[in-house]
């Protein structure tokens, strides 16, 4: 197993309407994630994975997003994207293993071919509990609360906060390591995720995400400004 009980894993992703898209912003990022102390960084495409790696220690969890607006899964969808993150250089693939429609094989049959073609580890970004126990019992070595609020079954968990409710649940009954992800934004979360039985956290936007951290504060500024208006 890769990723280390207690980690901190940082998602350095920025997409390309992001002024720091692309490999050399995100392997900038990787390396001030690994000296601030994460334990592992995930990554999207493999030419951020190859920078990523050329610059960091850490366990990469490399993710291939393809967007179709005829299926709705697009991390990860098939095998071509999944060996092309592998021959980057990611130590882990993640994958969209929820229910939903994608535009390749069954994601059991994508887990055990990463698994046994690539020999990679198998990071699951599931929504529900019945997701985590297929995705544990085709395979995958993690699984992540990932796309809880994401998808049309959950969308009503959306809401500023993580889906905690979800992340016991798996740990009570998934015996496969649980990692935390999706709107962990302040370190009070992460350790209440630690403390409910998380393996690891990964954090993103709050960390890696400089222009909506900005606009939080500025919509703070904005807020505060039309009080003194009245």
């Amino acid at each position: 197993m890769l990723i280390p009980k207690g980690a901190l894993v940082v998602s350095c992703q920025a997409r390309a309407d992001n002024p720091l898209h692309g490999p050399v912003h995100m392997s900038a990022m990787a390396q001030a994630a690994e000296a601030g102390g994460a334990g592992g960084i995930r990554a999207n495409g493999a030419e951020d994975v190859a920078a990523i790696r050329a610059v960091t220690r850490l366990p990469v969890i490399g993710i291939a997003k393809v967007w179709d607006d005829r299926f709705p899964v697009y991390i990860t969808p098939g095998f071509e994207q999944a060996a092309r993150v592998a021959l980057a250089g990611a130590h882990i693939i993640g994958l969209d293993a929820t229910a939903r429609p994608r535009d390749g094989e069954p994601v059991e049959r994508l887990i055990g071919r990463i698994r046994d073609e690539l020999g990679r580890e198998v990071f699951a970004d599931i929504a529900t509990l019945e997701e985590g126990r297929a995705a544990h019992a085709h395979g995958a070595t993690y699984i992540a609360t990932t796309l809880s609020g994401y998808t049309d079954e959950t969308a009503s968990r959306k809401s500023a906060a993580p889906d905690l409710e979800l992340l016991s649940a798996l740990v009570a009954e998934v015996p496969a390591p649980v990692v935390a992800e999706g709107r962990f934004d302040t370190p009070e979360l992460v350790a209440e995720a630690f403390r409910r039985g998380a393996h690891a956290v990964v954090v993103g936007t709050a960390i890696t995400n400089p222009r909506e951290i900005t606009r939080k504060f500025a919509q703070a500024a904005e807020a505060w400004a039309a009080t003194e208006r009245l």
